[in-house]
Parts: structure tokens; C-alpha cells; sequence
């Protein structure tokens, strides 16, 4: 196998960006010859000193950093452009998908093209469930994907997945959405060229300590979510050319 490049958006994670690098830099060198994690770094707390610190003890780690958000698609997106691997892919800073189940979607590149972890499906285990909220959000947010889209896979949104380098570069120049919806166009425009993703049941692990309180924006994030969904739509239709009045106009509507 050759090198693989795992992309870790990073936005204020220093109280949980430390265990997360521990444990994957760890299981990484143990289980494989050539791997890289490209760390992308926004926000204003200590986390670039504390990647920077995992960097001098693990050359295998690079980073850059902005203090400007640029949202966790944008952050990915920036991260496959620095990437160099054979296989290239994208997990949570919060280590809530553990290094083994991270391993079993890259073992699932033998016979596919890509493989995304699920939390939905037989033999999926999840130790520490999301709060209350949460759960209901990405409930919202399931339901609203299956009315919008024929959509062939349970879980779009979990933090970790992997695909051959080649599939990444295929649909590269086509990403641009950063926020909500960027995994659902990431998997639309894969699914769209034809290329075979495996959908892998792994142990999931909710981890507090976020620095976003989903609780207080609530009531802003579903209709942001279907927003989100709804432009998503539009550019996977004939009326595509409407976009550009949707991020003029619409997109501007403070909710």
C-alpha cells in the first residue's frame, strides 16, 4: 500500500486535538509504512502550538494555519490540495472515530474506490451517544437528504472517510461547498462519476468539548441545514444557472 494522507480539520480543538494525534500517529506507525496527517488549522486558541509540538515528535504531521474560519469544507478541501497520497481522505479532530475503525475503511480500498464510516448500519456500535439535540439535528438532517436526493448511503456525516487518490482529484475542482452540505456534495459528485463506495459499519464515540454550543444555535441550524440542502439541489438540476441569485440574495437572509 502506498502513502496515505488523512486531512484533520482543526478549528479551536486544543482540548481535544492532543488525544487525537496520540492516538492515531501511534496506531499509524505501527500498522503502516507511509502515512501523512495535513492538519488545517483555524481559529485562535492553542492549537497550532499543540500541533506543532506532536509535529517535532511526528514528521509525519504537517499543518497550516489561519485564524480565519474557513469552515470544515473549506478546511478539507485546502488539506486534499497539500495532500500527496495514494489514498487521501478526512477525520474528526475529536478522535470520535478510533484509529482501528479508521483502518477497516482503508482495508475496504481493495475492491473499492472510496469508503465512508456509518453509524447506521448493522453491526455499527456506538459507545457514547450525542446529546439529545444532536441526535435530533442529524435526524432533521437525514430525513431532509433522502426528501431532496436519491441517496444511496445511511450516514453522510460521519466524520471519516477515505477514497483513491485518483476519485479525489476527479472531483476536486468541483468542490466549493464548505459548510453543512459539503459532505453530501463530496459523496454526490463521487457517486455521480460512477466511482464504487463502500459504506463501512464502524465504533463511533461521541467526545465532548466542542467549542460550538449546538444547543444555543439550534433553532439557526436547521433551517441553515436546509438551506444548505436546498442550493445543494438547485446545483444538481436544470435550474443550476439560479445558484447565483440563491448566494446573491437568498444566502444573505440573516435566519
Amino acid at each position: 500500500m502506498g502513502l496515505i494522507s488523512v486531512v484533520v480539520p482543526a478549528y479551536n480543538e486544543e482540548g481535544r486535538i492532543g488525544g487525537m494525534l496520540s492516538e492515531y500517529c501511534e496506531y499509524f506507525s505501527a500498522n503502516f509504512k507511509e502515512f501523512e496527517f495535513i492538519v488545517v488549522i483555524n481559529g485562535k486558541d492553542k492549537t497550532l502550538d499543540i500541533v506543532a509540538e506532536f509535529a517535532k515528535k511526528f514528521p509525519q504531521i504537517k499543518y497550516n494555519y489561519s485564524e480565519k474560519r474557513s469552515g470544515k469544507g473549506g478546511a478539507i478541501i485546502k488539506g486534499f490540495k497539500q495532500s500527496s497520497g495514494s489514498f487521501v481522505g478526512y477525520v474528526d479532530a475529536d478522535s470520535s472515530t478510533k484509529p482501528k475503525a479508521f483502518h477497516d475503511l482503508i482495508n475496504s480500498l481493495e475492491k473499492y474506490d472510496g469508503a465512508i464510516a456509518s453509524r447506521k448500519l448493522p453491526g455499527s456500535a456506538i459507545i457514547n451517544k450525542e446529546p439529545f439535540l444532536q441526535r435530533f439535528g442529524s435526524f432533521g438532517f437525514s430525513a431532509l437528504l433522502k426528501f431532496i436526493f436519491l441517496f444511496p448511503f445511511k450516514d453522510t456525516q460521519c466524520g471519516a472517510k477515505i477514497f483513491h487518490r485518483n476519485v479525489i482529484l476527479a472531483v476536486l475542482p468541483e468542490l466549493g461547498v464548505t459548510e453543512f452540505a459539503f459532505d453530501v456534495d463530496l459523496l454526490l459528485r463521487v457517486w455521480k462519476k460512477g466511482f464504487r463506495i463502500k459504506e463501512v459499519p464502524t465504533t463511533w464515540e461521541y467526545k465532548a468539548g466542542s467549542t460550538f454550543d449546538f444547543s444555543k444555535w439550534f433553532w439557526r441550524l436547521i433551517p441553515n441545514m436546509f438551506m444548505s440542502l436546498m442550493r445543494l439541489r438547485l446545483l444538481y438540476s436544470p435550474l443550476n444557472g439560479f445558484v447565483k441569485f440563491w448566494d446573491k440574495h437568498i444566502k444573505k437572509i440573516k435566519i
